[in-house]
Parts: structure tokens; sequence; C-alpha cells
């Protein structure tokens, strides 16, 4: 197990992690420690506690939004691979359908071709 070090809102943390996850773990606090800092200039100071839950909750807020829009964004996927499996059987029917009446085309010209090949009939004539 991994070890990372931290500062947030101004105090240290030791924190364990997965091995080869601490630079991921660095960049998280990082980001929360940003998001304190622009709440500290929009505020001013208003309590560290205070701060670290108002960043905390718009943190949430924020992974709210993004879940949201995750799961709007697997809905419209799953209707587009929906629509495309409709689409796509549209057109293996449609194929099929070409297919039978190209052969069935095939056939009567072969038959058309056939007939033409036949010697052709005497013709009588009549004085």
């Amino acid at each position: 197990m991994a070890a990372a070090v931290v500062t947030i809102a101004g105090r240290t943390y030791r924190m364990s992690c997965a091995d080869g996850e601490e630079p991921r773990l660095e960049a998280l606090a990082k980001s929360v420690e940003e998001k304190i800092d622009a709440m500290r200039a929009g505020f001013g100071e208003i309590g560290e506690q205070r701060i670290v839950v108002m960043a905390a909750i718009a943190i949430a807020d924020e992974a709210a939004d993004a879940r949201d829009r995750v799961a709007s964004l697997e809905s419209e996927t799953e209707k587009l691979r929906q629509e495309l499996d409709a689409a796509r059987a549209a057109a293996d029917a449609l194929m099929a359908r070409a297919t039978t009446e190209l052969e069935a085309a095939t056939r009567r010209l072969e038959q058309v071709s056939a007939d033409l090949q036949k010697p052709a009939a005497p013709r009588l004539e009549f004085p």
C-alpha cells in the first residue's frame, strides 16, 4: 500500500492509496485546494471549517452534474444504438429483397436468352 502527502486548507495529511495512485491522489487534493482558494477569494475569510464544507458541497454538486450528464449520454447512446440496430435490420431486409428481385430478373433474362437461341420456326408462304 502506497501513501501520498497532500495539503488541503493549509493542513498536511498523509493518505494511503493503491500503489501507483499517488499522482492521482495528489492531483485530486490539489483540485480541492484550488476550490477552497477560489471560494476564499470570493467570500473572504469566513472560517476554515465553513469554507472547507462549502468547497466539499461545490465539488459534490459538480460531481452530481457530471453523473447526470453521464446518465444522459448513456441513455442517448442506448437510443442511438437501438436506432442503428433498426437501420441495420432495415438495410438487411432491403438487401435481401434486392437480391431476390435481382435473382428473379436474372432468371427472366436467361429465359429470354434461351428463347432467342431456339431456331426460328419455318415460315410458310402461300401463293
